[in-house]
Protein backbone atom coordinates (compact mmCIF):
# COMPACT_ATOMS: atom_id res chain seq x y z
CA UNK A 1 0.00 0.00 0.00
CA UNK A 2 3.24 2.55 0.86
CA UNK A 3 3.78 2.05 -3.29
CA UNK A 4 0.41 2.34 -4.24
CA UNK A 5 0.22 5.78 -2.70
CA UNK A 6 3.26 6.96 -4.53
CA UNK A 7 2.38 5.84 -7.39
CA UNK A 8 -1.12 7.12 -7.38
CA UNK A 9 -0.55 10.43 -6.44
CA UNK A 10 2.08 10.54 -9.18
CA UNK A 11 -0.72 9.53 -12.06
CA UNK A 12 -2.71 12.26 -10.69
CA UNK A 13 0.19 14.44 -10.88
CA UNK A 14 0.55 13.48 -14.57
CA UNK A 15 -2.93 13.38 -15.63
CA UNK A 16 -3.17 16.73 -14.05
CA UNK A 17 -0.39 17.87 -16.28
CA UNK A 18 -1.73 16.33 -19.22
CA UNK A 19 -4.61 18.40 -18.04
CA UNK A 20 -3.41 21.60 -18.25
CA UNK A 21 -0.98 21.10 -21.22
CA UNK A 22 -4.11 20.17 -23.07
CA UNK A 23 -6.34 22.99 -21.87
CA UNK A 24 -3.67 25.75 -22.88
CA UNK A 25 -3.69 24.54 -26.25
CA UNK A 26 -7.60 24.36 -26.38
CA UNK A 27 -7.95 27.90 -24.64
CA UNK A 28 -5.80 28.99 -27.07
CA UNK A 29 -6.70 27.92 -30.12
CA UNK A 30 -10.25 28.97 -29.38
CA UNK A 31 -8.87 32.70 -27.98
CA UNK A 32 -6.65 33.41 -31.54
CA UNK A 33 -9.60 32.16 -33.65
CA UNK A 34 -12.35 34.54 -31.87
CA UNK A 35 -10.00 37.53 -32.19
CA UNK A 36 -9.06 36.77 -36.03
CA UNK A 37 -12.70 36.38 -36.71
CA UNK A 38 -13.43 39.70 -35.15
CA UNK A 39 -10.23 41.20 -36.97
CA UNK A 40 -10.92 40.36 -40.71
CA UNK A 41 -11.24 42.99 -42.72
CA UNK A 42 -12.50 43.42 -46.50
CA UNK A 43 -10.65 43.85 -49.39
CA UNK A 44 -10.89 44.45 -52.93
CA UNK A 45 -8.79 41.46 -54.16
CA UNK A 46 -10.20 38.78 -52.39
CA UNK A 47 -11.84 35.37 -53.66
CA UNK A 48 -15.26 35.13 -54.50
CA UNK A 49 -17.12 34.15 -51.48
CA UNK A 50 -14.57 35.26 -49.05
CA UNK A 51 -15.85 37.20 -46.04
CA UNK A 52 -12.63 38.74 -44.88
CA UNK A 53 -8.51 38.87 -44.59
CA UNK A 54 -6.25 39.41 -41.95
CA UNK A 55 -2.23 39.73 -42.62
CA UNK A 56 -0.40 38.92 -39.40
CA UNK A 57 3.60 38.84 -38.66
CA UNK A 58 4.77 36.37 -35.97
CA UNK A 59 7.85 34.41 -35.98
CA UNK A 60 10.01 35.95 -38.24
CA UNK A 61 7.21 35.76 -41.41
CA UNK A 62 3.79 37.16 -42.68
CA UNK A 63 1.07 35.36 -42.58
CA UNK A 64 -2.01 35.97 -44.48
CA UNK A 65 -5.63 34.33 -43.75
CA UNK A 66 -8.94 34.55 -45.76
CA UNK A 67 -12.70 33.31 -44.07
CA UNK A 68 -15.33 32.14 -45.97
CA UNK A 69 -18.52 32.87 -44.56
CA UNK A 70 -19.89 29.63 -45.74
CA UNK A 71 -17.37 27.62 -47.81
CA UNK A 72 -14.89 28.18 -51.12
CA UNK A 73 -15.81 27.13 -54.06
CA UNK A 74 -13.04 24.13 -54.10
CA UNK A 75 -12.37 22.13 -50.92
CA UNK A 76 -8.51 22.06 -50.60
CA UNK A 77 -6.81 18.88 -50.10
CA UNK A 78 -5.26 19.67 -46.39
CA UNK A 79 -7.89 20.56 -43.84
CA UNK A 80 -6.44 20.90 -40.47
CA UNK A 81 -9.51 20.15 -38.18
CA UNK A 82 -9.09 21.81 -34.18
CA UNK A 83 -10.74 19.54 -32.08
CA UNK A 84 -8.31 17.23 -30.29
CA UNK A 85 -7.26 19.82 -27.91
CA UNK A 86 -10.93 20.19 -26.26
CA UNK A 87 -11.46 16.78 -26.60
CA UNK A 88 -8.14 15.46 -24.88
CA UNK A 89 -8.76 18.66 -22.25
CA UNK A 90 -12.58 17.06 -21.01
CA UNK A 91 -11.36 13.53 -21.10
CA UNK A 92 -7.94 14.44 -19.00
CA UNK A 93 -10.26 16.39 -16.83
CA UNK A 94 -13.10 14.03 -16.17
CA UNK A 95 -10.31 11.29 -15.10
CA UNK A 96 -8.73 13.56 -13.05
CA UNK A 97 -12.01 14.58 -11.05
CA UNK A 98 -12.48 10.55 -10.78
CA UNK A 99 -8.35 10.54 -9.30
CA UNK A 100 -9.19 13.36 -6.98
CA UNK A 101 -13.41 13.60 -5.97
CA UNK A 102 -14.63 9.99 -6.72
CA UNK A 103 -11.45 7.60 -5.27
CA UNK A 104 -10.97 10.20 -2.43
CA UNK A 105 -14.45 11.24 -2.06
CA UNK A 106 -14.19 10.45 1.76
CA UNK A 107 -12.05 13.42 2.00
CA UNK A 108 -12.41 15.39 -0.96
CA UNK A 109 -16.42 14.88 -2.03
CA UNK A 110 -18.56 14.43 0.35
CA UNK A 111 -19.66 16.86 3.52
CA UNK A 112 -21.38 14.74 6.07
CA UNK A 113 -22.45 18.14 7.68
CA UNK A 114 -24.38 18.86 4.64
CA UNK A 115 -25.80 15.83 3.54
CA UNK A 116 -25.87 12.38 4.87
CA UNK A 117 -25.10 10.14 1.85
CA UNK A 118 -22.99 7.13 0.91
CA UNK A 119 -19.64 7.57 -1.28
CA UNK A 120 -21.47 5.67 -3.83
CA UNK A 121 -24.33 8.32 -3.76
CA UNK A 122 -21.96 11.22 -4.05
CA UNK A 123 -20.38 9.55 -7.33
CA UNK A 124 -23.71 9.28 -8.64
CA UNK A 125 -24.81 12.79 -8.19
CA UNK A 126 -20.95 14.15 -9.26
CA UNK A 127 -21.31 12.11 -12.90
CA UNK A 128 -25.42 12.41 -13.25
CA UNK A 129 -24.96 15.88 -12.76
CA UNK A 130 -22.67 16.80 -15.48
CA UNK A 131 -25.13 16.07 -18.28
CA UNK A 132 -27.72 18.25 -17.13
CA UNK A 133 -25.99 21.60 -18.00
CA UNK A 134 -25.48 20.05 -21.63
CA UNK A 135 -29.04 18.64 -21.63
CA UNK A 136 -30.60 22.25 -21.11
CA UNK A 137 -28.57 24.27 -22.69
CA UNK A 138 -28.99 22.25 -25.79
CA UNK A 139 -32.11 22.49 -25.88
CA UNK A 140 -32.36 26.24 -24.82
CA UNK A 141 -29.97 26.74 -28.20
CA UNK A 142 -32.18 24.91 -30.75
CA UNK A 143 -35.74 26.33 -29.42
CA UNK A 144 -36.71 30.35 -30.51
CA UNK A 145 -34.18 32.02 -27.67
CA UNK A 146 -31.17 31.02 -30.50
CA UNK A 147 -32.61 33.85 -31.90
CA UNK A 148 -31.99 36.11 -28.47
CA UNK A 149 -28.84 35.56 -27.94
CA UNK A 150 -28.54 37.76 -24.79
CA UNK A 151 -31.77 36.20 -22.90
CA UNK A 152 -30.29 32.96 -23.98
CA UNK A 153 -26.83 34.11 -22.28
CA UNK A 154 -28.98 35.52 -19.15
CA UNK A 155 -30.81 31.96 -18.82
CA UNK A 156 -27.36 30.19 -18.71
CA UNK A 157 -26.31 32.61 -16.06
CA UNK A 158 -29.23 31.55 -14.23
CA UNK A 159 -29.04 27.50 -14.80
CA UNK A 160 -25.29 28.38 -13.83
CA UNK A 161 -26.12 29.99 -10.06
CA UNK A 162 -28.98 27.18 -9.59
CA UNK A 163 -26.56 24.42 -9.96
CA UNK A 164 -23.57 26.27 -8.06
CA UNK A 165 -25.75 26.35 -5.02
CA UNK A 166 -27.15 23.03 -5.49
CA UNK A 167 -23.39 21.61 -5.32
CA UNK A 168 -23.11 23.23 -2.44
CA UNK A 169 -25.69 21.80 -0.67
CA UNK A 170 -24.24 18.30 -1.26
CA UNK A 171 -20.38 18.95 -1.36
CA UNK A 172 -17.22 20.18 0.19
CA UNK A 173 -16.92 23.42 -0.90
CA UNK A 174 -13.56 22.88 -2.91
CA UNK A 175 -15.49 19.78 -4.53
CA UNK A 176 -18.85 22.02 -4.93
CA UNK A 177 -16.67 24.88 -6.91
CA UNK A 178 -14.71 21.92 -8.85
CA UNK A 179 -17.85 20.54 -10.10
CA UNK A 180 -19.45 23.97 -11.46
CA UNK A 181 -16.25 24.07 -13.67
CA UNK A 182 -16.22 20.72 -14.91
CA UNK A 183 -20.51 21.31 -15.38
CA UNK A 184 -19.70 24.18 -17.45
CA UNK A 185 -16.48 22.45 -19.64
CA UNK A 186 -18.62 19.85 -20.53
CA UNK A 187 -21.32 21.92 -22.03
CA UNK A 188 -17.91 23.85 -24.03
CA UNK A 189 -16.36 20.32 -25.30
CA UNK A 190 -20.02 19.45 -25.77
CA UNK A 191 -20.45 21.83 -28.01
CA UNK A 192 -17.38 21.07 -29.95
CA UNK A 193 -18.45 18.03 -30.00
CA UNK A 194 -22.27 17.22 -30.93
CA UNK A 195 -22.62 20.94 -32.88
CA UNK A 196 -19.64 22.51 -34.31
CA UNK A 197 -17.60 19.58 -35.81
CA UNK A 198 -20.86 17.80 -37.31
CA UNK A 199 -21.30 21.27 -38.52
CA UNK A 200 -18.27 21.36 -40.41
CA UNK A 201 -18.44 18.31 -41.62
CA UNK A 202 -21.34 18.72 -43.36
CA UNK A 203 -20.32 21.70 -45.26
CA UNK A 204 -17.03 19.33 -45.91
CA UNK A 205 -19.57 16.80 -47.38
CA UNK A 206 -21.55 19.26 -49.36
CA UNK A 207 -18.84 20.70 -50.87
CA UNK A 208 -17.22 17.10 -51.58
CA UNK A 209 -20.62 16.35 -53.32
CA UNK A 210 -21.12 19.24 -55.38
CA UNK A 211 -23.71 21.02 -53.66
CA UNK A 212 -23.95 24.77 -52.02
CA UNK A 213 -23.90 24.15 -48.22
CA UNK A 214 -26.23 26.17 -46.12
CA UNK A 215 -24.96 29.08 -44.33
CA UNK A 216 -26.59 28.29 -41.08
CA UNK A 217 -24.50 25.60 -40.14
CA UNK A 218 -21.74 28.09 -39.77
CA UNK A 219 -24.07 30.51 -38.39
CA UNK A 220 -24.84 28.01 -35.52
CA UNK A 221 -21.45 26.57 -34.93
CA UNK A 222 -19.96 30.19 -34.57
CA UNK A 223 -22.55 30.85 -31.93
CA UNK A 224 -21.56 28.06 -29.76
CA UNK A 225 -18.19 29.14 -30.18
CA UNK A 226 -18.59 32.80 -29.09
CA UNK A 227 -20.43 31.03 -25.92
CA UNK A 228 -17.38 29.12 -25.75
CA UNK A 229 -15.42 31.79 -25.18
CA UNK A 230 -17.00 33.55 -22.57
CA UNK A 231 -17.38 30.70 -20.44
CA UNK A 232 -13.47 30.14 -20.42
CA UNK A 233 -11.78 32.48 -17.72
CA UNK A 234 -14.40 31.71 -15.28
CA UNK A 235 -13.63 28.22 -15.83
CA UNK A 236 -10.23 28.57 -15.03
CA UNK A 237 -11.01 30.39 -11.95
CA UNK A 238 -13.12 27.61 -10.59
CA UNK A 239 -10.32 25.13 -11.45
CA UNK A 240 -7.51 26.81 -9.79
CA UNK A 241 -9.99 27.71 -6.71
CA UNK A 242 -9.15 24.48 -4.93
CA UNK A 243 -6.03 25.99 -4.00
CA UNK A 244 -7.70 28.89 -2.23
CA UNK A 245 -9.64 28.46 0.75
CA UNK A 246 -11.07 32.27 0.52
CA UNK A 247 -12.87 31.06 -2.76
CA UNK A 248 -14.28 27.40 -1.73
CA UNK A 249 -14.02 27.05 2.56
CA UNK A 250 -16.92 30.61 2.51
CA UNK A 251 -20.09 30.48 3.26
CA UNK A 252 -21.12 32.28 0.19
CA UNK A 253 -18.84 30.14 -2.06
CA UNK A 254 -21.65 29.67 -4.16
CA UNK A 255 -22.34 33.26 -5.24
CA UNK A 256 -18.66 34.18 -5.44
CA UNK A 257 -18.53 31.55 -8.13
CA UNK A 258 -21.60 33.07 -9.61
CA UNK A 259 -20.41 36.46 -9.53
CA UNK A 260 -17.02 34.82 -11.46
CA UNK A 261 -19.13 34.29 -14.25
CA UNK A 262 -19.74 37.74 -14.50
CA UNK A 263 -15.85 38.85 -14.75
CA UNK A 264 -15.36 36.47 -17.09
CA UNK A 265 -18.14 38.00 -19.41
CA UNK A 266 -16.56 41.59 -18.81
CA UNK A 267 -13.27 40.62 -19.52
CA UNK A 268 -14.13 38.67 -23.01
CA UNK A 269 -16.16 41.65 -24.37
CA UNK A 270 -13.17 44.35 -23.97
CA UNK A 271 -10.85 42.09 -25.43
CA UNK A 272 -13.49 40.99 -28.28
CA UNK A 273 -14.41 44.46 -28.42
CA UNK A 274 -10.75 45.83 -29.22
CA UNK A 275 -10.26 43.12 -31.52
CA UNK A 276 -12.98 44.21 -33.27
CA UNK A 277 -12.68 47.95 -33.17
CA UNK A 278 -9.15 48.09 -31.87
CA UNK A 279 -10.12 50.15 -28.43
CA UNK A 280 -11.64 48.26 -25.55
CA UNK A 281 -14.77 50.05 -23.74
CA UNK A 282 -12.69 51.12 -20.48
CA UNK A 283 -15.13 50.58 -18.11
CA UNK A 284 -15.37 47.13 -18.06
CA UNK A 285 -12.10 46.81 -15.83
CA UNK A 286 -14.18 49.27 -13.54
CA UNK A 287 -16.85 46.73 -13.01
CA UNK A 288 -14.46 43.99 -12.88
CA UNK A 289 -12.44 45.41 -10.37
CA UNK A 290 -16.09 46.51 -8.51
CA UNK A 291 -16.90 42.39 -8.64
CA UNK A 292 -13.50 40.99 -7.20
CA UNK A 293 -13.89 43.22 -4.67
CA UNK A 294 -17.57 42.31 -3.76
CA UNK A 295 -16.20 38.65 -3.92
CA UNK A 296 -13.26 39.54 -1.42
CA UNK A 297 -15.70 40.76 0.53
CA UNK A 298 -18.09 37.59 0.46
CA UNK A 299 -15.07 35.74 0.86
CA UNK A 300 -14.17 36.73 4.40
CA UNK A 301 -17.73 37.23 5.58
CA UNK A 302 -19.46 34.50 8.15
CA UNK A 303 -16.41 32.11 7.23
CA UNK A 304 -17.35 28.49 7.32
CA UNK A 305 -17.12 26.89 10.55
CA UNK A 306 -18.56 23.07 10.36
CA UNK A 307 -15.42 21.44 12.36
CA UNK A 308 -17.34 21.94 15.74
CA UNK A 309 -20.13 20.12 13.73
CA UNK A 310 -17.67 17.45 12.46
CA UNK A 311 -16.16 17.16 16.06
CA UNK A 312 -18.98 15.51 17.48
CA UNK A 313 -20.10 13.40 14.33
CA UNK A 314 -18.68 9.83 14.58
CA UNK A 315 -15.76 9.11 12.60
CA UNK A 316 -16.55 7.38 8.69
CA UNK A 317 -14.99 3.95 8.37
CA UNK A 318 -12.51 5.78 6.43
CA UNK A 319 -11.31 7.81 9.29
CA UNK A 320 -11.97 4.80 11.81
CA UNK A 321 -9.14 2.75 10.05
CA UNK A 322 -6.59 5.55 10.62
CA UNK A 323 -7.50 6.63 13.92
CA UNK A 324 -6.95 3.00 15.07
CA UNK A 325 -4.10 2.25 13.59
CA UNK A 326 -0.95 1.50 15.39
CA UNK A 327 1.17 4.33 16.19
CA UNK A 328 -1.64 6.83 15.42
CA UNK A 329 -1.09 8.34 18.92
CA UNK A 330 2.53 9.28 18.21
CA UNK A 331 2.15 10.58 14.51
CA UNK A 332 -0.75 12.67 16.15
CA UNK A 333 1.58 14.12 18.69
CA UNK A 334 3.66 14.97 15.97
CA UNK A 335 1.39 16.36 13.85
CA UNK A 336 -0.19 18.64 16.76
CA UNK A 337 3.26 20.04 17.44
CA UNK A 338 4.34 20.07 14.03
CA UNK A 339 1.05 21.40 11.70
CA UNK A 340 -1.61 22.67 14.03
CA UNK A 341 -0.03 26.05 14.72
CA UNK A 342 -1.11 27.04 10.76
CA UNK A 343 -3.65 24.39 10.28
CA UNK A 344 -5.92 25.19 12.66
CA UNK A 345 -9.33 26.79 13.11
CA UNK A 346 -7.81 30.16 14.45
CA UNK A 347 -4.64 29.53 13.77
CA UNK A 348 -1.45 31.10 15.83
CA UNK A 349 1.11 31.44 12.90
CA UNK A 350 1.71 35.43 12.36
CA UNK A 351 0.04 36.05 9.42
CA UNK A 352 -2.15 33.24 8.32
CA UNK A 353 -5.44 34.09 9.50
CA UNK A 354 -7.45 30.77 7.71
CA UNK A 355 -5.93 27.06 7.70
CA UNK A 356 -3.63 26.45 4.39
CA UNK A 357 -5.77 24.68 1.78
CA UNK A 358 -8.62 24.91 4.70
CA UNK A 359 -7.01 21.58 6.00
CA UNK A 360 -7.30 22.03 9.76
CA UNK A 361 -5.28 19.30 11.86
CA UNK A 362 -6.23 19.51 15.21
CA UNK A 363 -8.21 16.53 16.41
CA UNK A 364 -8.26 13.21 15.94
CA UNK A 365 -11.02 13.53 13.34
CA UNK A 366 -8.92 15.84 11.41
CA UNK A 367 -5.69 14.19 11.34
CA UNK A 368 -7.38 10.57 10.12
CA UNK A 369 -9.57 12.49 7.72
CA UNK A 370 -6.27 13.50 5.71
CA UNK A 371 -3.86 10.53 6.47
CA UNK A 372 -2.98 10.17 3.03
CA UNK A 373 -2.38 13.89 2.69
CA UNK A 374 -0.33 14.12 5.68
CA UNK A 375 1.92 10.96 4.45
CA UNK A 376 2.37 11.72 1.15
CA UNK A 377 3.25 15.82 2.00
CA UNK A 378 5.12 15.61 5.96
CA UNK A 379 6.08 11.74 5.56
CA UNK A 380 7.80 10.50 2.57
CA UNK A 381 8.60 14.06 1.60
CA UNK A 382 9.80 17.60 3.48
CA UNK A 383 7.04 19.71 1.86
CA UNK A 384 5.43 20.06 4.57
CA UNK A 385 6.08 21.72 7.61
CA UNK A 386 7.74 24.95 4.87
CA UNK A 387 11.52 24.15 5.85
CA UNK A 388 11.84 28.38 6.00
CA UNK A 389 9.85 28.01 9.55
CA UNK A 390 11.42 25.28 11.12
CA UNK A 391 12.57 22.02 10.30
CA UNK A 392 10.73 18.38 11.43
CA UNK A 393 13.45 15.89 12.65
CA UNK A 394 13.62 12.52 10.82
CA UNK A 395 11.97 10.33 13.75
CA UNK A 396 9.08 12.07 13.41
CA UNK A 397 8.57 11.77 9.74
CA UNK A 398 9.24 8.07 10.39
CA UNK A 399 6.51 8.30 12.85
CA UNK A 400 3.84 9.41 10.41
CA UNK A 401 5.16 7.08 7.79
CA UNK A 402 4.81 4.39 10.36
CA UNK A 403 1.55 4.74 11.20
CA UNK A 404 0.42 5.21 7.73
CA UNK A 405 1.39 2.06 6.65
CA UNK A 406 0.60 0.77 9.58
CA UNK A 407 -3.22 1.54 8.75
CA UNK A 408 -3.13 0.29 5.18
Amino acid sequence: MYDFAVMWDWIGFAVRWLHVITAMAWIGASFYFIALDLMLKPADDMPEGAYGEEWEVHGGGFYHTTKYLVAPARLPEHLTWHKWQSYTTWLSGAALLMIVYWVGGELFLLDPTKADLALWQGILISAASLTIGWIAYDFMCKSKLRDHPTALMLLLFVILVIMSWGYDQVFTGRAALLHLGAFTATIMTANVFFIIMPNQRIVVKDLQEGRTPDAKYGAIAKLRSTHNNYLTLPVIFLMLSNHYPLAFATEYNWIIASLIFLTGVTIRHYFNTMHKTGKGPHWTWAVTVILFIIIAWLSTTNMHDTYDEAEARALTPYEEKFASAAGFSEAYDVILGNCSMCHAREPVWDGIRWAPKGVVLETHGDVARHASQIFLQAGISHAMPPPNAFEMDAESRAAIVAWYRAAN
